[in-house]
């Protein structure tokens, strides 16, 4: 359980955020190194060194086709050494099912689309429904959300449509304002290189690009989220509004960032903030190998090798977006 006392708005010097840092690695260092090491085993006979990603779709305007993945999450799950499939939003349930036990992972991406009871709510939450249910069983599966993404994850485990508040960070670039204290017992940034850790603290490398948000209030008051949710670090709007921006599961692996990781690497759109700086690509580089290295614990494959080819996403070819779309350079269109 996390109290208000918790969210203490991060406003410390330089000095303090740095020695804030050395404190978590301290703390990380006490325990084992099979911690720092965790999901990151290679040659283990448990260990799928060829994982593969779902990525989930989102509708389209209806101008061109009908769903869209934009590639650089495609490009920001390959950086990490996965390959990747398309999950249709609009997928049936038995389709869902049947490449649910295909794949080793799902992303839900960021973007703009409605949540509030839509076909993408249901999908989205059919896939975090049977991921609970396979860990439950023993059997490993991991969810990350980015953005629109980290919204989807908390309407559905607060079960509650109205959980999400509006917040003016929309193209603003910051550092994380993180809760030390769970972030030295995370097995996600606990594992973190301190350079990460020091680049993610003191730099403005996270580009917040949303307009909704979860307060540490609401977050507080719904006993879904803060019995299920570690808070990692929070943020501040323009208006001063404290929002979460990164969490993740206590007991499970699904992570959640307000933030886009992938934007760095992969977007180049010059009206947006985005810190293409190496520090920033260094350290968003990070996020993409552990998730991977979280889905190589996952034992699904395919039927047959064809089955695989025929559905990866190397099937389809990327559209060059720039023009139509600037905020994505490519996209894949459905």
């Amino acid at each position: 359980m996390h109290s208000s006392a918790t969210f203490v708005p991060s406003v410390a010097s330089y000095l303090v955020v740095v020695v804030g840092v050395v404190v978590v690695m301290l703390l990380v260092n006490e325990g084992t190194c099979a911690h720092r090491l965790h999901g990151t085993k290679s040659g283990s006979s448990s260990t799928n060194d060829r994982p593969i990603i779902g990525i989930l779709s989102q509708p389209t305007n209806g101008e061109n086709g009908s769903s869209y993945i934009a590639a650089s999450y495609v490009k920001f799950m390959e950086s990490g050494g996965a390959r990747v499939v398309p999950i249709l939003y609009n997928y049936t349930t038995q389709e869902l099912d049947h490449l649910f036990d295909s794949i080793n992972g799902v992303m839900f991406t960021g973007g703009g689309s409605d949540l509030i009871d839509t076909q993408l709510y249901r999908t989205g939450k059919y896939l975090y429904d049977k991921a609970l249910e396979a860990n439950n069983n023993g059997d490993y599966f991991p969810i990350l959300g980015h953005c629109m993404g980290f919204e989807l994850l908390a309407i559905i485990t607060s079960q509650d449509f109205n959980i999400l508040s509006g917040v003016d960070a929309e193209n603003l670039s910051l550092p994380l304002n993180f809760i030390y204290e769970n972030v030295s017992s995370s097995k996600w940034l606990g594992a973190a290189p301190v350079d990460v850790l020091n680049i993610l603290a003191t730099q403005p490398v996270t580009l917040n690009n949303h307009v909704q948000c979860v307060t540490p209030t609401d977050f507080n008051a719904n006993p879904y989220l803060r019995s299920f949710y570690s808070v990692l670090s929070t943020n501040v709007d323009r208006s001063g509004v404290e929002f979460i921006s990164t969490w993740e599961a206590i007991k499970y692996p699904v992570y959640g960032i307000q933030w886009h990781a992938e934007k760095p690497q992969f977007e180049w759109y010059a009206e947006e903030v985005i810190n293409h700086s190496s520090a920033s690509i260094y350290a968003m580089q990070y996020f993409a190998n552990y998730f991977v290295n979280e889905a190589r614990k996952s034992s699904h494959k395919f039927a047959s090798q064809d089955e695989e080819f025929n559905t990866l996403i190397y099937n389809y070819t990327p559209v060059y977006s720039e023009g139509t779309t600037p905020s994505f350079e490519q996209v894949y269109i459905f």
